[in-house]
């Protein structure tokens, strides 16, 4: 799904909120102002503008904090089928459609923006782990062909060395947590969506921002 028809989608649904509450509060202020002896149209016309006012405002901070994380923090806006945030050393994490599986990888050694694999991008990657210069993790091969309940499947390990763009591959969990070892790493792999939940933008934190900072709530 485009992020074109997910921003029209949301905007429709805005509307339509924004249309039913200023019905609500177009009724509110009439029944309360109802005993008023004087002219009191001024606030029936506020309380229909309200919410679209306040449309208006929660479209403003959600493009000014996409432009802010796609040019500056280089992260996704929190809507579409792509979610990536960066990691240490220039690398970037990918999801595509799911969140269970991903790309680990470096966006100055891809070609026109289009992530493939190399030996300084490890795709169907399920957990990972870094730690300082290291990028650690396990991957399925097979990933967009298993069932589903095969998800969380692993069939190999990878220790991928920021500062240099090396990567080695261990099919044993053995070999790789003496390779982690030897480096001083303690392995603590996590699933790669947890790990964008703690880096990446989510769409909780376009609302909070929302809540926080309209000046009409």
């Amino acid at each position: 799904m485009g992020i074109g028809f997910v921003l029209f989608l949301w905007a429709a649904v805005g509307m339509v909120v924004a249309g039913i509450g200023a019905g609500v509060l177009v009724a509110l202020a009439v029944y309360f102002t109802r005993n008023v002896g004087k002219d009191c149209r001024k606030v029936v016309i506020a309380a229909a503008f309200f919410p679209f006012a306040c449309l208006g405002w929660a479209g403003a901070v959600f493009v000014f904090q996409a432009l802010v994380n796609e040019e500056v923090l280089h992260r996704d806006p929190g809507l579409g089928d792509a979610a990536r945030c960066p990691l240490p050393n220039g690398y970037a994490l990918l999801l595509i459609d799911v969140e269970d599986q991903g790309w680990i990888y470096n966006p100055k050694s891809q070609v026109d923006g289009v992530v493939g694999e190399q030996e300084d991008a490890v795709g169907g990657v399920r957990v990972v782990q870094v730690a300082g210069r290291y990028i650690l993790g396990g991957r399925d091969s097979r990933s967009f062909e298993r069932s589903v309940n095969e998800d969380g499947k692993v069939d190999s390990y990878f220790l991928l060395d920021t500062s240099t763009g090396k990567r080695e591959t261990f099919l044993t969990y053995d070999a790789f947590r003496t390779a982690a070892g030897q480096r001083g790493v303690q392995l603590t792999l996590r699933p790669i969506g947890d790990v964008y939940s703690r880096t990446g933008l989510r769409i909780s934190t376009c609302l909070s921002a929302f809540c926080c900072a309209c000046p009409l709530s």
